[in-house]
């Protein structure tokens, strides 16, 4: 338990899916002039050093964003908010999907982070608070399930959460169903995104059906498969699950799957 740190993995191909995925919604939501609730479960520490001893040891950027940042080019969400961190932070620094929040949302927006790990959440409080203010930002060191639990449903009720676990603890791709399940009738309008690894050996797979099994509304379901960053990882693939899915991620979703069959 805590002892992963994405440092290791930052901009790596899952984190491109998902981060294309997650910046293509928040553009979407905050074209509206409504206030929007984030919630992340598991926040990281919001901003990582492609330059650093733990990006450069495992070269994963490398392979990730790093080779596939065309992709997303001009106006994408995905490449405004990483443009916007380099503007601030340096061209060396990855957003992860708090900073990404960060740089699309807007002051009348609220933004609630949990992130338990204590050095994660030390860097994370420094990372916010030297990004653009938001009156509305929220960080606390707490599990993120009983975070996510205790701010449901949050206010204003239009919003999206983004549950993005490190899946330390197998019982997870076991739990999350039940978990999401509870978090859905609390908050039936929310838009619930989870994130998962594809494995090689199919310790994802209880997931994946419980997901399906709940039949949740207006459910997108998408996956990804690429060549695993090291000989030996288990990860070759990554998924997403996001209830209520707002108009437009289909769209990328489908561009991604092109994106990621051809490389």
């Amino acid at each position: 338990m805590l002892s992963y740190q994405h440092g290791f993995h930052a901009g790596n191909l899952a984190d491109v899916q998902k981060h294309a995925l997650l910046a293509t919604m928040l553009d979407y939501m905050t074209q509206k002039d409504k206030p929007v609730s984030y919630i992340e479960t598991h926040a990281g520490r919001a901003l990582y050093d492609l330059s650093g001893e733990q990006s450069q040891k495992t070269g994963e950027a490398a392979q990730g964003i790093e080779k596939v940042g065309q992709w997303f080019k001009g106006s994408h969400p995905y490449a405004r908010a990483r443009r916007a961190i380099a503007k601030t932070h340096g061209a060396n620094m990855y957003p992860g999907s708090p900073a990404i929040a960060q740089a699309l949302l807007r002051p009348t927006d609220q933004l609630h982070l949990a992130e338990l790990h204590p050095q994660e959440f030390s860097h994370l409080k420094e990372a916010t608070a030297a990004s653009p203010s938001m009156a509305g930002l929220h960080i606390k060191q707490i599990d993120g399930m009983q975070f996510a639990q205790s701010v449901c449903p949050p206010e204003p009720r239009r919003g999206l959460m983004l549950i993005d676990p490190s899946y330390e603890v197998k019982t997870e791709f076991e739990d999350f169903p039940s978990q999401i399940y509870k978090l859905h009738r609390k908050w039936n309008v929310g838009i619930i995104a989870l994130w998962y690894p594809v494995l090689k050996n199919g310790t994802h797979l209880p997931l994946v059906d419980g997901m399906k099994r709940a039949n949740f509304p207006k459910c997108l379901h998408h996956e990804v498969r690429f060549r695993p960053a090291q000989k030996g990882h288990g990860m070759h693939g990554s998924g997403m699950f996001i209830i209520n899915a707002p108009w437009g991620v289909a769209d990328e979703a489908a561009r991604l799957t092109k994106l990621f069959n051809v490389l």
